[in-house]
């Protein structure tokens, strides 16, 4: 006899979702399934596109569904549904995921970082912004390739600039290239309160914060103007620029903003002629502050020259098609990992009910 589409549902109530550890069916991911004799189709809704676990999910789900006596096929269709982590809100209220990324110091690759992480998710099939807070020193419309660009206005709203399918806004698009910013605290503060509020971000997925470095007044606005999601934080190997990580990650845990991972940045150098790995700037020390400090670790990235070449020449999507395979998949292991963490925190709120038809 036929399995019935109950007891496919009951027997997928066995499989747990690796990161949030409930049931796939609990977690209302299991949109549909469908019993044609021997061959059973399960729809899964994914809580990220950019899922670090798919391939896990995608065996556990035919794992459960074989053992059912009469099955012998399982198909898998797929979907994606970024949920959001944050509460209803009236500032930013069609964006489902803010976070920041942060970092203790200079120097250390946070906008390169940021930029990655919004292209990687944009890639993965999200609706991405991406907001560049630094207002003393705004890299990010040189990096993503329309610096000189002018946003719209659309009754008292910004609209801002689109770079390759990512919504971008940064003081960067009002000020003179070579005119430094000598400003204040409450000045930077209303910047970012006017990004914030008059904005038209529209519906996204998720919402990046380039915060500038330190533990100064931006993200301490941030922090205050808006529910969010976690901050990102950056850092290098070696001593000094550990220090400074973990200053930034108590920080943020004072502000109430949970820290979603800590990256490691310039973590090695790979010869492209000899293949001779060399750790400039040790190795390793990033990981081992996340186990100190009890946050996860999202990944390394290496040094290499490609990355340097798509910042300074503005094309983005070429840091995941023209750079080699080790820095490509590096890179997006980092992005999602992030994704991972994001999807997280939106499980921690209660998920619908499921009715499976």
């Amino acid at each position: 006899m036929a399995v019935s589409k109950e007891q496919v549902v009951e027997q997928l109530r066995t499989v747990l979702d690796p990161e949030l550890h409930k049931d796939i069916v609990t977690l209302n991911m299991v949109k549909g399934v469908a019993v044609h004799g021997s061959r059973v189709r399960v729809h899964v809704e994914l809580t990220t596109p950019a899922c670090p676990l798919k391939d896990q999910i995608k065996r556990n789900v035919e794992g459960a569904v074989r053992r059912l006596p009469g099955v012998e096929q399982v198909e898998l269709e797929w979907s994606a549904q970024v949920r959001s982590s944050r509460p209803a809100s009236q500032v930013l209220p069609g964006v489902k995921n803010v976070f920041a990324v942060g970092a203790g110091k200079g120097g250390v690759g946070k906008s390169t970082a940021a930029v990655m992480l919004a292209y990687g998710l944009h890639r993965s099939g999200a609706a991405v912004g991406l907001m560049d807070s630094d207002v003393y020193g705004p890299s990010i419309p040189t990096m993503v390739g329309i610096e000189g660009e002018r946003p719209m206005v659309s009754g008292n709203m910004i609209v801002p600039p689109v770079a390759g399918g990512v919504k971008i806004m940064s003081i960067g698009f009002m000020v003179d290239r070579d005119k430094p910013l000598i400003w204040r605290g409450p000045m930077a503060h209303g910047v970012i309160k006017q990004f914030l509020e008059q904005v038209d971000w529209g519906e996204l997925d998720y919402l990046i914060v380039d915060l500038p470095p330190g533990t100064g007044d931006v993200p301490l606005t941030l922090a205050q103007q808006i529910p969010m999601t976690g901050v990102v934080v950056i850092c290098t190997p070696q001593d000094v620029a550990l220090i400074d990580a973990r200053r930034a990650v108590r920080m943020y845990e004072q502000l109430n903003v949970p820290c979603l991972g800590i990256i490691e940045n310039m973590s090695y150098y790979l010869c492209p002629k000899c293949g001779h790995r060399d750790e400039l700037f040790d190795h390793g020390g990033a990981e081992a502050a996340a186990g100190e400090l009890g946050v996860p670790f999202l990944g390394e990235i290496p040094l290499n020259a490609k990355i340097r070449i798509h910042g300074d020449g503005g094309s983005p999507e070429k840091l995941f098609t023209d750079t080699p395979d080790f820095v490509s998949e590096a890179i997006q292991r980092v992005v999602s990992n992030t994704a991972g963490q994001i999807s997280i925190r939106s499980g921690l709120r209660e998920a619908p009910t499921l009715t499976v038809e």
